[in-house]
């Protein structure tokens, strides 16, 4: 097939139009959902009570070992029968988010794990309350070491939500699968939608270096 920049600049506002801000939409709300349920999940991992530690770590096991696309299908066609049922959109970014929290947790684990034991004990001495080393000395020298590895789970969300396509979520591939299933020519549309994915992956990638010397600094 020969390659016609003419519908090349007719079908990029197509893809771009329909697709770009519902793929930008599902990885931030993913993400935020991914962090913020990675962070309580790594707490809950490290807790105390063994029943909660070890259903915790039962349930990050089975998240992180089974695929993301066997987790779209039952949220969204099998969770319906037990009254739990979400658009779309909204499951594309409760499923990323929660496969991505229990990698995020690990993450989180990791960076907790290697803030070294002279600092919990240096806030046991001051006699700081357990909230409060957490939220000034733990967390703070633990961010900065994860920031890097969070990033990557970004990028990895943004490749994936082509995956939303089996629930009917048009995002940048399907807004090109579409356009070019319209025209017969697949060529330029996917050459687009490839193009979109790496400009978000390297904006993506540009955000987190610049978070990691912001934190760094701060810290």
């Amino acid at each position: 097939m020969i390659w016609d920049w003419d519908y090349f600049w007719e079908a990029l506002p197509i893809v771009v139009g329909d697709g770009l801000w519902i793929t930008f939409q599902v990885t931030l709300l993913g993400s935020i959902v991914a962090y913020l349920l990675g962070m309580v999940l790594a707490l809950l991992r490290r807790s105390r009570i063994r029943v909660v530690s070890t259903v915790t770590w039962a349930f990050i096991e089975f998240i992180r070992s089974t695929p993301l696309l066997v987790q779209l299908f039952f949220l969204f066609f099998v969770f319906p029968d037990f009254g739990l049922k979400f658009g779309p959109v909204t499951t594309g970014v409760i499923a990323l988010g929660l496969h991505y929290s229990t990698y995020a947790a690990e993450v989180y684990r990791a960076g907790i794990e290697a803030v070294p034991v002279g600092q919990w004990e240096a806030a046991t001495a001051l006699s700081l309350p357990r909230a409060r080393t957490w939220r000034a000395v733990i967390l703070p020298q633990a961010i900065p070491r994860v920031l890097p590895a969070l990033g990557n789970y970004t990028i990895s969300m943004v490749k994936e939500t082509p995956l939303l396509l089996t629930i009917g979520v048009t995002d940048i591939a399907g807004a090109a699968f579409q356009e070019a299933s319209s025209t017969y020519r697949y060529v330029e549309p996917i050459t687009i939608a490839g193009l979109l994915f790496l400009v978000l992956s390297y904006s993506a990638s540009l955000l987190v270096r610049w978070l990691e010397r912001r934190v760094g600094t701060l810290h």
